[in-house]
């Protein structure tokens, strides 16, 4: 055996490590090779077999959640309407108004409403609802979707979850209800047919005119029973559904355009779906509803009140509709008893009482509305919204479909002192400034053409800015609408207080002519700021609001703003004051107090309002033509047996009638005013007389009926409280009141002032000017000399001043 070592052999068991290591590196051992571990970014991306773990785990999870909302939620008792709380409004003093908690709904089957009116539903809110589930995801992810991108507000429930909501849930936006509206609606779709949840959507959806369901919707609207809607009906009713209050087009004539579109979107719907024909859809014309009937406890001036109260309440967000839906309420408002019959009193004696509708066509077409403030306060003390809220639903005093007229000229003048503005000449803007009154003169300065008529085509020549006021010179105002600026125009009456909104109030020439169609409520609250000293206090008509004896919500709170300087109010004020005085408000002075005021026609005379303030009461008044089948705007010749209606005729008697009554018992106060720098100075005698065109027709907003210094060639006063006469304008006295659609026809001035041309109309109430030398009327005896006349006719006021 040698001495030398020997290789050591590999004995059982043994396996040398680092070639079997190696041999596991190179992938030929026999063991899985190990993974290597992820480094750097890698670690941040999840996985497929996490991705595909998580998504198992919430599809799981989704199906629990959704098994055990199914399981837990249960279809609860219908939420019956008979248990509403009814809404109780109140007069400030405390004494009830109204309650408005009474339901009108009617149930029917589903065999008793027409199939055009079960498709016109169906083509209006869910088109597919026969053949989807009773939930639609893509509508509701589509709608959160609109939510979320500021698209507005839009609803992705289907039929089935509607009805759940009308008839089982509450009206509340939370995630609560949402999530029982859902698992309610499948547990109905799985109980019910389709029919019996139709019938039932039908039955609870409400319509507007206090109506649920569509039964009561067609008695409300069209007088008819639901099993005999036609298409055309059926299709105005289902677009109800989607705005009632909104797409009443009796209640708001302004937004008929949008009804119409929606019910041509419901039509169109029905053609789509293969439920209505394409030549009988062609044929159809817009079904206008009928005026709304209402129960008696609506009746007067009550539902008048009641829906500008909600409209005021849910436009200020202090409840939303769902809320006074629900009732409960006590809700105290501003108006005043005492003036509230005051206001209804004044309309009855001085238009309604003297009305002949089955012999006169056109006294079936007035309408009156009028609302009076509180300057200091803003709060609306009286409204007068129609004859009868169960038999004219329209409120005249929230409406905002006719014109102002030259009521808003003294908006311009507002503006022309607040901004210090300048005519063509440089000449600073004043009382005093003249311009020139000739009739379609053009205005100078603006980039269009321009060149509005004056009232009966009168050419004034020069005159000043406070006779153009007195005679409500459309040349004159259109001219200083253009020197002042018509986006200062247009700005200084929102600040005054008309809504930024408010329909046709651009920035043109025209706006000085009154285009615009504001409420009277509007009006009302920016001839207040006037009244204020440019001060504006917001209107409100809520004094106090409870639920359960606990107040509940908060008011607006009441702030005053200075909205235009005091000088430019109190200028205005001193200008308005001659218009009564001496212009074509002359009745206003009835009201035996200090007073200011404008009067105002719309075109073709379908309007005419007088707008005037004590400085203790602001308040407008508007007579309007309307008529009660089509609700298209009538023109007035005629009503009440007078040629023509002006401002200052029944809306300014009414003013005057109201003022005084009103005000019984308050000490009389004078306007305390700080003027405009040169506004007191006197206008110098008028040596010319103005140019007359031919030209018949009442003499603008309020019948001031002239051939000399006044308002030439303008035939037909109406008076009742304008001027009729003939008089010079340097030696002539007026004769004022006393004479009701009395018409003068030419007539040659004398140092008597009187009207050498005979009469040409009819005349009531006050007389007819006979064109004596004396100046003598039927209704009383002129003072025909230098110091002007005093007329004792009934209806018009005892004396006249003049400048």
């Amino acid at each position: 055996m040698s001495d030398e070592p020997q290789p050591q052999q590999p004995g059982q068991g043994w396996a040398p490590r680092e070639p079997q290591a190696t041999a596991e590196a190179d992938g030929q051992g026999g063991g899985k090779p190990k993974r290597p571990k992820r480094t750097g970014w890698r670690r941040l991306i999840p996985t497929w077999r996490m991705v595909l773990g998580t998504f198992v785990i919430g599809v799981l999870l989704l199906i629990g959640l959704f098994y055990l909302g199914y399981s837990l939620v249960k279809i609860p008792p219908a939420n019956a309407l008979a248990m509403k709380q009814a809404n109780v409004y109140l007069y400030a003093d405390g004494s009830q108004i109204a309650r408005d908690g009474d339901v009108n709904r009617e149930n029917v089957s589903l065999a008793q409403v027409s199939k055009s009116a079960q498709h016109a539903v169906l083509a209006a809110e869910d088109r597919d609802f026969y053949t989807e589930s009773a939930i639609d995801p893509k509508a509701m992810l589509r709608a959160g979707w609109n939510t979320a991108t500021g698209k507005g507000k839009q609803s992705g429930s289907t039929i089935t979850q509607q009805y759940v909501k009308n008839y089982y849930l509450a009206q509340e936006q939370t995630v609560t209800r949402k999530v029982k509206e859902f698992f309610i609606a499948i547990k109905l779709d799985r109980e019910k047919s389709k029919d019996e949840i139709l019938e039932g959507y039908l039955n609870t959806s409400y319509f507007g005119r206090n109506a649920y369901g569509i039964q009561a919707a067609a008695q409300a609207y069209y007088g008819q029973d639901a099993t005999d809607l036609d298409a055309a009906h059926a299709a105005y009713l289902a677009a109800l559904v989607n705005a009632p209050s909104e797409y009443d087009v009796v209640a708001h004539p302004e937004n008929k355009a949008a009804a119409v579109a929606r019910w041509n979107y419901v039509l169109d719907g029905m053609v789509k779906k293969g439920w209505l024909t394409e030549s009988k859809r062609a044929g159809l014309k817009f079904p206008m509803p009928k005026q709304q009937t209402a129960s008696t406890g609506m009746s007067g001036q009550r539902g008048y009140i009641v829906e500008a109260v909600k409209h005021y309440l849910i436009e200020n967000k202090v409840v939303t509709a769902d809320q006074l839906d629900a009732g409960g309420y006590r809700i105290t408002t501003t108006l005043q008893k005492s003036k509230q019959n005051a206001f209804v009193k004044a309309v009855d004696d001085q238009v309604m009482s003297k009305l002949d509708k089955k012999n006169n066509k056109v006294d079936n077409y007035v309408r009156a509305g009028g609302a009076s403030v509180d300057p200091k306060t803003g709060k609306v003390v009286a409204m007068y919204g129609g004859i009868d809220f169960v038999k004219q639903y329209t409120n005249g005093a929230t409406r905002k479909d006719f014109q102002v007229g030259s009521t808003f000229k003294p908006f311009v003048f507002t503006s022309a002192v607040q901004n210090h503005s300048e005519t063509q000449d440089g000449e600073t803007i004043t009382p005093n400034t003249t311009y020139d009154g000739t009739n379609k003169r053009p205005v100078q300065g603006w980039s269009g053409s321009y060149a509005p008529a004056n009232e009966d085509d009168v050419s004034y020549g020069d005159i000043s800015v406070r006779t153009a006021t007195d005679k409500s010179v459309n040349a004159v105002y259109a001219q200083m609408a253009v020197d002042v600026g018509s986006d200062k125009v247009k700005q200084t009456a929102i600040d005054l207080g008309l809504p930024s909104d408010t329909p046709e109030l651009t920035p043109t020439p025209s706006i000085a002519l009154g285009v615009a169609r504001a409420s009277v409520l509007d009006m009302a609250e920016a001839y207040a700021t006037l009244a204020n000293h440019g001060e504006r206090a917001t209107y409100t008509m809520i004094d106090k609001m409870t639920k359960n004896g606990q107040t509940v919500v908060d008011l607006p709170q009441s702030k005053t703003t200075r909205a235009v300087s005091r000088e430019a109010a109190d200028t205005t004020t001193s200008m308005l004051q001659s218009v009564v005085d001496n212009g074509t408000a002359t009745a206003a002075q009835a009201a035996d107090r200090p007073a200011a005021g404008k009067t105002g026609t719309a075109e073709e005379d379908t309007a005419a309002l007088f707008a005037g303030y004590t400085p203790d009461l602001a308040t407008v008044v508007s007579v309007m033509g309307q008529n009660p089948k089509t609700a298209h705007h009538e023109s007035l010749y005629g009503a009440m047996g007078l040629s023509r209606v002006n401002g200052g005729g029944p809306p300014a008697q009414i003013w005057a009638q109201y003022t005084r009554n009103a005000l019984k018992g308050k000490p009389v106060s004078d306007f305390d005013l700080q003027l405009q720098s040169g506004a007191e100075e006197t206008e110098p005698p008028a040596t010319d007389e103005p140019t007359e065109q031919p030209g018949t027709g009442g003499q603008d907003n309020g019948g001031t009926t002239t051939t000399g210094g006044d308002n030439q060639g303008r035939t037909q006063g109406q008076d009742n409280g304008g001027t009729t006469g003939s008089q010079s304008p340097t030696t002539g006295g007026p004769t004022n009141g006393g004479t009701t659609g009395g018409t003068t026809d030419g007539g040659t001035t004398t140092d008597g002032g009187t009207t050498d041309g005979g009469t040409t109309g009819g005349t009531t109430d006050g007389g007819t000017t006979t064109g004596t030398d004396g100046g003598t009327t039927d209704g009383g005896a002129t003072n025909g000399p230098d110091t002007g006349g005093t007329t004792a006719g009934p209806g018009g006021p005892q004396a006249t001043r003049r400048r």
